[in-house]
């Protein structure tokens, strides 16, 4: 007889072994972080403070155009009527009257202020905020390509100097450390900007620049950069060869081996460092060298024969060994496999990295940047190029991502869950614009699941080649709470295709199936962030939640994610959250998938996840994670407080029946109390995961979107 996702839950339990850790306190978790946080950046530029309306800023006027505030659709026909709220009433009889009351004012307050960002298109779309590398690497690309203007220059150098550190470095995130190779590409994009060496904080940053190793000890992209740029060699960098395009996909190491965002900037990397052009700078920068080759860093079998390879591949030379025509071919394969890759708006899979390495590929290829190709690559930057004004002047940055779809179905579900009924003019103007955003065509998720039909959503307004199974698992649950036309078969497309692209071990990566191939992880090139897609516990999470609303959470695919879930529990009751900050993003994703999968509150699994979640709140009622946590995993839970994994944590906790508890209690009032007058509240913390350990992302949307729908669920009865 089949058993359920409560009994599978039960004999998970019977087969646990670890022992669990005692989790830290909120006190002990504030002290230990204390003692390591590094301060935000030291200048005082409005431009390095957190904006007086931060989900305002870097919101996209348009798919097309320049950056700015929303086209706002007319507040009259979207401010929700108070019949249309009439059942929003406080918590029941156990809870405290006056958070009640509290909570109810601030979702009120949150939902007029997220109602009026909605393009009149049907979407929203906040900032997403990365690191200075970003700007500089613009700034390096427009050089290379012989496109660079002073203005941009000087606006990019404005923003790049505003967030630097009192100790002269750059760091990754907010509130973070310095890091090596963000600080070298800062440094060289200021002196490109013009900042003279001597300056005091260029002196700053090329002393702490040289006490971390120098150039030389950077990652191997940031020195590739170098190499372009004319101040570092490649005969000192790792080969990547064209050839790999030839690789069949079942064979070790061939390009579907990689993360979709590592693949297409491989083989764009390939061409690049076929051609070893130097376009020199006009400056040198021996200021921040030591002339120290820092040891080698291959630590077993796997590494050491790849570091072999790579010296002969340095030895490889196509034309004195006769293998010109099949280099030529290579090269050819690999720029028919860009340009067949490029987006309606110019990008190359919606994100930074193979962007620009794609339009610098092509040009060392021989296209010219008036060409179609190009010159919509170089014009679709624009796009995501955010431009504001400051007392200290203008300011320029770059977006390395969008996310409109992302954020436009978390809003979707936020709403719904606040009040807004399914047939509310706003909730059916984004559920028809995310309607027309499927995706129906092929895609490289194909190579490995060719039988499959598509269906998905992708992140972006435009990445029709990878649509990933986090968005189309919240498209379903968001497409559910919109009465539109069209919806129902889509939904159903989507389940399908999620159902599809379920990995063999029962669980789902984000873009792939089965891309779990560690291998590629020992290239000497792999210096920098994730590389592959394996199975992550919040993409499944978000699915097995969408399987469990459509009715289906006794399928086989719901019950093998579920399994998953239950095995991939950290000992100490957690989960580990892949694209979100970190255990408590998981945590946050996973409880809520596992009851509503019908697993039941009183079940070890959720009460550990409780117990965790309780031993971390912080002293002020809040939670927090910092994103040092990915470096030492003894971090999880600890961090300031901040509005998104506040709201993680109180889903988690209203999902496993807790909402009378004093742990909700004292969340829902530090909400409700650091709510900002506008609705907003402040996060200048990034929360968000690009890549662990090596590059986050703070998206504003964040940190109105999960507080209204936790705030909703704790204010609405019979949840």
């Amino acid at each position: 007889m089949d058993k359920s996702p409560s009994d599978l839950a039960h004999l998970a339990e019977e087969k646990r072994l670890p022992e669990e850790k005692a989790p830290e306190t909120g006190t002990q978790s504030s002290a230990r972080l204390q003692s390591s946080t590094q301060s935000p950046p030291a200048h005082a530029s409005s431009a390095s403070r957190p904006p007086a309306n931060p989900e305002m800023s870097g919101l996209s006027s348009a798919p097309s155009g320049a950056s700015g505030s929303p086209q706002a659709a007319p507040s009259a026909s979207l401010t929700p009527t108070n019949h249309e709220m009439s059942d929003m009433r406080p918590a029941g009889a156990g809870a405290d009257a006056g958070v009640g009351a509290e909570a109810a004012g601030a979702l009120k307050r949150a939902t007029d202020h997220l109602l009026g960002l909605q393009h009149a298109e049907g979407w929203w779309q906040g900032e997403l905020e990365t690191n200075v590398t970003m700007d500089a690497e613009d700034l390096l690309l427009r050089e290379f390509l012989g496109i660079g203007d002073e203005q941009a220059k000087t606006a990019a150098g404005r923003w790049i100097r505003s967030q630097q550190r009192a100790d002269g470095t750059w760091a990754n995130f907010y509130g973070g450390p310095g890091e090596l190779s963000t600080t070298v590409e800062a440094y060289v994009a200021l002196r490109l900007a013009g900042d003279a060496p001597d300056a005091p904080h260029m002196l700053r940053a090329a002393e702490w620049i040289r006490a971390k190793g120098g150039v030389e000890a950077t990652r191997v992209f940031t020195r590739m950069w170098l190499a372009l740029s004319g101040k570092w060699s490649w005969d000192d960098l790792p080969v990547i060869p064209p050839e790999l395009i030839y690789l069949p996909s079942w064979f070790p190491l061939n390009i579907y081996d990689w993360g979709c965002w590592a693949r297409q900037t491989i083989v764009a990397l390939a061409i690049v460092q076929s051609f070893r052009p130097s376009r020199p700078l006009s400056f040198g920068i021996d200021e921040i060298r030591t002339g120290i080759t820092p040891p080698a860093k291959a630590d077993d079998p796997w590494s050491k024969a790849f570091t072999l390879l790579d010296k002969a591949l340095h030895l490889y030379r196509p034309v004195k060994w006769g293998g010109a025509a099949v280099r030529r071919a290579a090269l050819r394969r690999c720029a028919e496999w860009i340009i067949a890759r490029q987006e309606e708006d110019g990008c190359w899979g919606g994100i930074q990295p193979p962007w620009v390495y794609s339009l610098m590929a092509l040009n060392l290829l021989g296209y010219d940047l008036e060409h179609p190709v190009l010159a919509k690559g170089i014009a679709g930057l624009d796009r995501f190029t955010i431009t504001e004004e400051t007392p200290d002047g203008t300011v320029r940055r770059l977006e390395a991502c969008q996310s409109p779809v992302w954020d436009t179905v978390l809003t979707m579900i936020a709403l719904a869950d606040a009040g807004l009924p399914p047939d509310h003019p706003t909730l059916v103007n984004a559920g028809r614009w995310v309607l027309g955003e499927e995706i129906r065509g092929p895609g490289d998720w194909q190579v490995r699941r060719p039988d499959v039909a598509p269906g998905g959503w992708a992140f972006e307004f435009d990445n029709d080649n990878y649509p990933d199974t986090d968005d189309t698992g919240e498209v379903v649950l968001a497409l559910r709470r919109a009465d539109v036309g069209g919806g129902r078969a889509a939904i159903e497309r989507g389940m399908n295709w999620l159902t599809g692209m379920q990995s063999k071990d029962g669980g789902w990566g984000a873009f792939d199936a089965d891309n779990t191939r560690v291998l590629v992880n020992k290239l000497p090139f792999c210096d920098f962030g994730a590389v592959i897609d394996p199975p992550s516990a919040d993409v499944t999470a978000h699915i097995v939640e969408a399987y469990a609303a459509e009715g289906q959470a006794t399928s086989d695919a719901c019950r093998r994610g579920v399994v998953w879930l239950l095995k991939a529990q950290e000992p100490d009751g957690s989960w580990f959250g892949r694209w979100g900050a970190n255990y408590i993003y998981g945590t946050g994703a996973v409880v809520p998938a596992l009851i509503a999968a019908g697993v039941r509150p009183n079940k070890p699994c959720i009460r550990r996840a409780v117990a965790w979640l309780e031993a971390h709140q912080n002293d002020d009622g809040g939670w927090g994670e910092d994103l040092r946590s990915y470096d030492d995993p003894a971090l999880g839970g600890q961090g300031e407080s901040t509005a998104s994994q506040t709201a993680w944590a109180l889903l988690a906790l209203l999902a496993a029946g807790e909402r009378d508890s004093e742990a909700v209690t004292r969340g829902v009032r530090w909400l409700a109390r650091t709510q900002r007058s506008d609705g907003s509240w402040d996060e200048p913390w990034f929360t968000g995961t690009g890549f662990p350990r090596d590059f986050y992302i703070n998206y504003h949307m964040y940190r109105l979107s999960f507080p209204v729908t936790a705030l909703g669920r704790y204010v609405r009865e019979d949840r």
